[in-house]
């Protein structure tokens, strides 16, 4: 489901937001955009949705200490490195591992 709105999500440097399956938006999306957000919503129900966001915190602020900057600390989240990554593949969450993302936590 795709809610557009003038206020959320908060930032002007960011395009939408993905919540439980859910994405927030002020702009219409590329295809592109919104294979970025479908990956989200698969890591989302592996991890039941709390533990992504949990881990989603955690792991940016252990990225954020490590980088000094918030914005390498968010490209380098491990759920950011793989929609990144695959967000031009088309179909990629029909042929996506679970936990496809666990290959991002250690590399740099």
């Amino acid at each position: 489901m795709i809610i557009h709105n003038s206020i959320f999500p908060l930032g002007r440097n960011y395009l939408a937001i993905n919540l439980c399956g859910v994405v927030f938006t002020k702009t219409q999306l590329t295809k592109r955009a919104l294979r970025h957000e479908r990956i989200h919503t698969e890591q989302q129900r592996e991890m039941l949705f709390v533990g992504f966001f949990l881990w989603y915190a955690v792991e940016w602020i252990v990225r954020l200490v490590i980088y000094r900057d918030s914005y390498r600390a968010y490209r380098n989240i491990s759920f950011e490195r793989e929609a990144y990554l695959y967000q031009h593949v088309k179909g990629y969450t029909r042929q996506r591992r679970h936990y496809a993302w666990g290959k991002f936590l250690m590399h740099n």
